[in-house]
This record gives C-alpha cells, sequence and structure tokens, in this order.
C-alpha cells in the first residue's frame, strides 16, 4: 500500500525574526526527516490582502515601535497581557483575521496546522467551527520567560513550549496539562548536524583558528552593538571579531568605517547564523527569542546588549539565572564582561559554555517535525478542499491507501 502524503501547513508572521525563523526550522527538519511523504506549506496571512490593512503594517511597525518608544510597547504589552483584555483580543482577532486565515486554508485542506504566531488561534478556531471541520492545531511558543496569555489557548491539539517555566504558565492559563510538550524553541536543524570543531570550521571560513573569537549579531532592533564592537577592537589582540549587522544598513556602514586594530569580518546579512555561531566563542546579541534560543543550542555564552521591554526581560533574566550569559547595556559593563570572561584562562567562558550546552534543545525542531507527522498520520484524511466561496471536491484525489 501506498503511504498516504501527509500535508502539513505552518503558519507564521514577520513581525520580527523569530517566528518566520522558527517555522523554517520545522519545515526543513519535516523535509529532512520525512522527505516525500510530506507536503509543507510556510504561510504569513498577514501577507494577504484579506488581512486588515493596519494588521499588515504592523510587521513593518514592530521594527519602530520596540525601537522608538520602547516603553509605550511595554505598556501595551503588559496592558493586554491579563485575562479580560487577552479574552477581548482573542474574539477581535477572530474576526478581524478570519478572511485571511479562511483564504490560506483554501485548496486541499492540510492534514494537520502549525501556528508559531500567536495571534491566529482564535480565528482557526472560529473557521473550524463555521465550516464544521477539525484538523489538528499544535502552537509552538517562540518566548522563553515573558510570555503573553494570547499564546495560550485551551483548544489547540498540542502547546509546544520551551521549557518548564513556559510549561506552568500554560497550565496557569487553562491549557490542560496532557496538551502541553517540552520541546524547545525550533532552531535550524543545521545546528544539531554541524559537529565539526570550531576551529575547523573557522579555517574553512578563512578566518585565524586559534584566535578567540566573538561573535556580534545585530538587526534593525540593536542600538548599542556598535558601542559594544568599538571596547572589543581596544579590548586586546587575542581576538578576532565577526559582525553581521542584520540588514542595518547605518550600523553597517559604521561598521566600515572603524579603524580596526583586531582581525574582523563584517556582514550585511548572512543566512547562515547557526554556523557562525558554531564557529565562535560568545556571541553578543539582543535578548531575543530566537537568538539566545541560536546561542543555547550551540553551546554559546551571550553578552546581551539591547532588551526590548516585556516582552524580552524573561529572556535575559533566565540567561542571567542559568548562568549561560550576562548583561552588558554599557560600554563599561561590556569591557567588564569581557574581563570576566576571558580572565584564568577562559574559566567563566568555558563553564558558561557548557551551562548553555546543557540548557539548548538543538534538536527541537526535529522534536516538533515528528508531534506534527504522527499527529497528521493519526488524523482523518481531509475529504475536500475548502475555498473562499465553500467547499469544493479537491481537484485531485489526496495520495493514500488503494483498496
Amino acid at each position: 500500500m501506498a503511504k498516504r502524503l501527509i500535508r502539513i501547513l505552518i503558519l507564521t508572521a514577520d513581525a520580527g525574526f523569530g517566528h518566520r525563523s522558527a517555522a523554517n526550522a520545522v519545515a526543513k527538519a519535516l523535509k529532512l526527516k520525512y522527505q516525500s511523504a510530506v507536503e509543507v506549506r510556510v504561510e504569513n496571512p498577514l501577507d494577504l490582502e484579506s488581512a486588515p490593512f493596519f494588521l499588515r503594517e504592523a510587521q513593518t511597525d514592530y521594527d519602530r515601535w520596540v525601537k522608538q518608544v520602547p516603553e509605550l510597547y511595554k505598556l501595551g504589552y503588559q496592558a493586554s497581557d491579563a485575562a479580560i483584555p487577552t479574552r477581548l483580543l482573542e474574539d477581535s482577532l477572530a474576526v478581524l483575521l478570519f478572511e485571511a486565515i479562511r483564504d490560506t486554508f483554501s485548496g486541499p485542506l492540510p492534514d494537520v496546522v502549525l501556528t508559531t504566531y500567536p495571534m491566529y488561534q482564535s480565528a482557526i478556531m472560529l473557521l473550524y467551527r463555521l465550516r464544521k471541520i477539525h484538523i489538528p492545531l499544535f502552537t509552538v511558543v517562540t518566548d522563553l520567560s515573558t510570555v503573553h496569555r494570547l499564546w495560550f489557548n485551551r483548544n489547540v491539539d498540542g502547546c509546544l513550549v520551551p521549557n518548564e517555566i513556559v510549561a506552568n504558565l500554560a497550565a496557569v492559563n487553562g491549557v490542560p496539562q496532557d496538551k502541553v510538550h517540552i520541546t524547545g524553541i525550533p532552531v535550524s536543524p543545521d545546528i544539531l548536524y554541524e559537529t565539526r570543531p570550531a576551529e575547523k570550521i573557522r579555517a574553512e571560513l578563512g578566518w585565524h583558528p586559534e584566535l578567540t573569537t566573538i561573535l556580534a549579531v545585530g538587526s534593525t532592533r540593536t542600538e548599542k552593538l556598535l558601542e559594544a564592537a568599538s571596547v572589543i577592537n581596544h579590548y586586546g589582540s587575542e581576538l578576532q571579531l565577526v559582525v553581521v549587522a542584520g540588514k542595518n544598513e547605518e550600523l553597517y556602514q559604521e561598521l566600515n568605517q572603524i579603524g580596526w586594530h583586531i582581525p574582523v569580518q563584517l556582514f550585511d546579512f548572512v543566512d547562515k547564523v547557526p554556523l557562525l555561531m558554531k564557529a565562535s566563542d560568545l556571541v553578543i546579541c539582543k535578548a531575543g527569542g530566537l537568538i539566545v534560543t541560536e546561542a543555547l543550542a550551540c553551546g554559546l555564552p551571550m553578552v546581551l546588549t539591547d532588551i526590548i521591554p516585556g516582552q524580552e526581560t524573561g529572556n535575559a533574566e533566565l540567561i542571567q539565572r542559568l548562568q549561560a550569559g550576562v548583561v552588558a547595556e554599557t560600554p563599561l559593563m561590556m569591557m567588564e564582561a569581557l574581563h570576566h570572561f576571558l580572565m584564568n584562562d577562559q574559566k567563566m567562558l568555558r563553564q558558561y559554555a557548557d551551562n548553555a550546552r546543557t540548557i539548548g534543545k538543538p534538536a527541537a525542531a526535529c522534536d516538533v517535525a515528528e508531534i506534527l507527522y504522527e499527529a497528521g498520520k493519526a488524523s482523518t484524511p481531509p475529504k475536500a478542499s475548502y475555498r473562499a466561496r465553500g467547499f469544493r471536491p479537491a481537484e485531485r484525489p489526496l495520495e493514500g491507501d488503494s483498496e
């Protein structure tokens, strides 16, 4: 008998990098693990014309809000993170996003759905109720500690969380215990499969293999990376620095104008940050869920220079408490962090690397992929396609067992 093709729909958004990166990591893991047995679609419903324009634009406005008015962003985040406001927000999103979710489900229905963005769950549930269908729905939470209530919908089939802290928050917010699975935040499977020593990777990248290597990762939301790079530049000759500006053109231009006293590699943007992490000894970054999770998965200690109030505060507190990184928001704090990491033959650097390695979950994307695949196999194959005007028979039969 031919195996049934398992169709998996992954929903994401582009407010920051974390949601999209988690979605892509799971999609890649599914294709690596199950190959032709799965058909995977990664979609952003907010990109559709049927999505409200202000929600579409909110994706691009996200950077501006968190950078220009962080305290106001924090206030809005905290004000909505309460039981009654969250319920009102869910009801509003169900109506506002219904058309976009409906259009995303056009065509052959999937066997299982994953969302890496919290705003879609109520609209999906509304679609299921109105169309009298049920497709297993899973949510991947992409925050490590400070998690908005909107992530926790008790009607999902699975809430996939990064750690015990978030598992407890899910339970407090009404998600049944049997639906909560600790998987970690999905990161690129490349991290799991890259096992070469850092020195070998550095040599292949054309870097100095023997020098202690610091990776600095920026973005349009980082403001303090330039100061941090300047401190490293004047710290000592036994270091080399690799900087990824993350499409921050102003930062990239300023970096190119510095008179460097140590070996340096400058990139505007790369699509291989996990590989650069595997080649490094320390990473300087913001406290975003994605970059922090990737660093942990690589066993890489962190110096956190930028923290979005509210959303990323918990990430920074968690990393410090677990002694996998430190916060350095000023040049003096950066100098102190470097000194502590590198003194005594880098004893603290090695200890923090061990801590990060213990906490990190490089197999998270593969674990999520397995959960989705098994749920898809166990689900009843959809019998129809859904179009904007209603249900129609599928244009071609789903691949399945022949009788």
